[in-house]
């Protein structure tokens, strides 16, 4: 085998290899082990032994039907899993809990019953043929894909809304639909002589996945959470109106707002909450992220600066309340009043 093929035959397959690791963490040690990490490890798997065959198949065109069929039937379930772990995340008071078993219940029959009466070795046709078999397990990962864009609808309308910002979860699961529709079209679209494409893909977008839960490993948390625990309640008046006081008095008197490093988690540990809980309540009872909510604080903060501190820049004010960089205070001062600094200090 030559060095450029052995190479291609490297990154194609590590990503199928790692993708097994990645399952099995989400399948059996990911915290907490409730559905949605069970869903988002069986999602992996399948693609993973749907890229396995891929790979394999590329490289050794003699491997043996029995793989490829297995390869095939994996790639049967790929949508369902997309579907069931979007829609488990994105609306969690669905009754996700008991609907995907009833699609299972359906499609795990109509495979076996498809593998056995009609193995891949011995009805080449009617798996391959046009309207075949494997044109029938594409159509279905392509149905699921709607579905899943039908879940997180609410996402997707805020992608194109110029006030909202996606949260590190929306970005998460938008990026998991975005992954399988690039696959989908690649293993429907090419030919046999880029099929290592999809192989190829894969692999980056599993890194690209790591990268970004590494990255962002401080929220993981977002990405984690325990559905089950808080997707049917909502916060009792009460707890929202303590939650309300006692973050409103960390703002205001803890000024932690400054510290341009603060994270979500860091301010739940500080008034005795998690980071769902707190996140929730952001969201739901004030509509508002935790970005938007603290950013909110660092604007008062710096027009009050702007206006009682005339020996400061407008650029040291910025960093004074706390934003990291002077475009992230310009285009948030500019969000929320209206005006960039330089013009609201010259009305004032």
């Amino acid at each position: 085998m030559e060095f450029s093929t052995q190479l291609l035959f490297f990154f194609s397959a590590l990503g199928a290899f790692n993708g097994l690791i990645f399952a099995m963490y989400f399948l059996f040690f990911a915290e907490p082990r409730n559905l949605n990490n069970r869903l988002l490890g069986m999602l992996t798997l399948m693609i993973s032994i749907r890229v396995g065959k891929s790979v394999f198949f590329y490289f050794n065109n003699e491997l043996s039907y029995h793989y490829l069929q297995f390869g095939l039937t994996a790639c049967f379930f790929i949508g369902p899993f997309l579907y069931f772990y979007i829609k488990s995340m994105a609306l969690p008071n669905s009754k996700i809990a008991n609907e995907w078993k009833y699609h299972l219940m359906i499609l795990m029959p109509v495979a076996l019953i498809v593998g056995f009466m009609f193995p891949f070795e011995y009805n080449w046709d009617l798996w391959t043929d046009s309207f075949g078999v494997i044109k029938c397990i594409y159509y279905i990962w392509m149905i699921y894909i709607a579905l899943s864009i039908y879940s997180a609808r609410d996402i997707i309308k805020k992608m194109f809304d110029s006030d909202q910002k996606l949260n590190k979860l929306e970005i998460w699961l938008m990026s998991i639909i975005i992954g399988n529709i690039i696959l989908v079209t690649i293993y429907t679209t090419l030919s046999f002589t880029y099929y290592i494409s999809g192989a190829l893909s894969f692999s980056f977008i599993l890194y690209l996945s790591w990268a970004y839960l590494y990255f962002n490993r401080e929220n993981r948390i977002l990405y984690l959470y325990d559905q089950k625990k808080y997707g049917d309640k909502t916060i009792e008046r009460s707890e929202a109106e303590l939650l309300q006081s006692t973050l409103q008095s960390l703002m205001e008197d803890g000024q932690v707002y400054k510290d341009a490093s603060i994270k979500l988690p860091i301010i739940a540990k500080k008034i005795k909450t998690t980071p769902h809980r707190l996140s929730q309540f952001l969201n739901d009872n004030l509509n508002k992220s935790f970005n938007q909510y603290v950013n909110e604080y660092r604007v008062e903060a710096a027009k009050d600066l702007i206006l009682n501190k005339d020996h400061l820049t407008l650029e040291a004010i910025g960093y004074e309340v706390g934003f990291n960089s002077r475009s992230t205070f310009y285009s948030a001062f500019k969000k929320y009043t209206g005006l960039t600094p330089a013009a609201y200090k010259k009305s004032a």
